[in-house]
């Protein structure tokens, strides 16, 4: 999301419900995955390590199992970069946010599920712009290695580069691929997000470099984001009409077609009202008639310390999870 989604967890508390929305009918879903963003281990970025329990915390199994139930089956766990290698990029691990990482993902792939591994850093660590690519490389190569056997994890570059420069977002990204590959994880997907908060809406305009990207396995999926409030950000549970999902990411599809590309829609939300619902839907049917290039779509979001939070899928009382879920049912499995 174009905001620090840890800024909104200190106003918010206890959970809203919303009324359930008008079911629609079950058909088969057009997308290899459907899931939600996990988040929860990168909150608290103003207080580094942080505490976990106080600062931090990681998603919730039970709560994973009860989407994966309702047919989600890939979820992005977010984390910080600062608190897995607390040091340096290329230093040795934190073992225990590692230990509670790997958990996290073993609950997700041992259901069958994919799990997205979601360097939560916006392209820079310890607030600063990440440069060196080489460190950058080593990063993923140490990070891939640890997951390298697991056919269902997918390795996500990081979450929304901005305000960067055009040809470095390009030469991290492949920076991260070579890293990848060179540990031996070549089974697994690997996400590209672009610059300008990997926005659909701005694709074109923005990351059209990132069609160079090369990957020895053949399993790059670009990763773009789409959110449907006035200026994009996913700060408004109003949407600007009820087209306006698929007109925000027709110029992207068009991209993905030209370039031979595929995508995959790794944010997207929209309040719990019908004009929202609507442009959901519409967004997500654009989607799905061409799904020879997009593969998927990931609701943000889910985890256990949303509280009333306007686009929370956690279960049981987070507010999208009452009342937009039925909305999002004809996409799941």
């Amino acid at each position: 999301m174009r905001f620090n989604h840890i800024a909104i967890v200190a106003a918010v508390a206890g959970s809203a419900a919303a009324a359930p929305a008008k079911s629609n009918a079950k058909r088969a879903s057009p997308f290899q995955w459907f899931g939600t963003s996990e988040s929860g281990a990168e909150f608290g970025q103003g207080n580094i390590p942080g505490v976990y329990g106080t600062d931090y915390y990681f998603p919730d199994a039970s709560t994973i199992q009860t989407l994966i139930g309702k047919g989600m089956n890939i979820f992005r766990v977010a984390f910080l970069m600062e608190r897995l290698v607390p040091n340096s990029m290329t230093g040795e691990f934190d073992d225990a946010y590692l230990s509670n990482l790997t958990a996290t993902v073993k609950a997700i792939t041992d259901a069958g599920s994919h799990a997205v591994l979601d360097p939560h850093n916006y392209g820079r660590y310890n607030g600063e712009i990440i440069s060196t690519t080489s460190d950058f490389q080593t990063f993923w190569k140490n990070v891939a290695g640890e997951f390298a056997s697991n056919s269902l994890v997918i390795f996500d570059t990081n979450n929304e580069f901005h305000d960067m420069d055009q040809d470095l977002v390009l030469n991290l990204n492949q920076a991260a691929i070579d890293g990848i590959r060179a540990a031996g994880a070549t089974s697994q997907y690997i996400f590209v997000e672009g610059n300008s908060y990997t926005g659909a809406w701005t694709w074109t305009d923005v990351n059209d470099n990132l069609k160079d990207l090369t990957d020895s396995e053949d399993k790059i999926v670009y990763e773009m984001h789409q959110y449907l409030d006035s200026d994009g950000s996913g700060t408004s549970e109003i949407c600007v009409s009820t087209t306006i999902g698929e007109e925000r990411v027709t110029a992207a599809t068009q991209w993905l077609k030209s370039n031979n590309k595929v995508g995959v829609l790794g944010e997207f939300a929209g309040g719990v009202n019908d004009d929202c619902k609507t442009a959901i839907t519409g967004m997500l049917d654009y989607l799905g008639d061409n799904s020879d290039v997009w593969l998927g779509a990931l609701w943000w979001a889910a985890g256990p310390w949303w509280g009333d939070y306007i686009f929370s899928m956690e279960p049981i009382t987070g507010v999208a999870y009452t009342g937009m879920l039925s909305t999002l049912e004809p996409y799941l499995e």
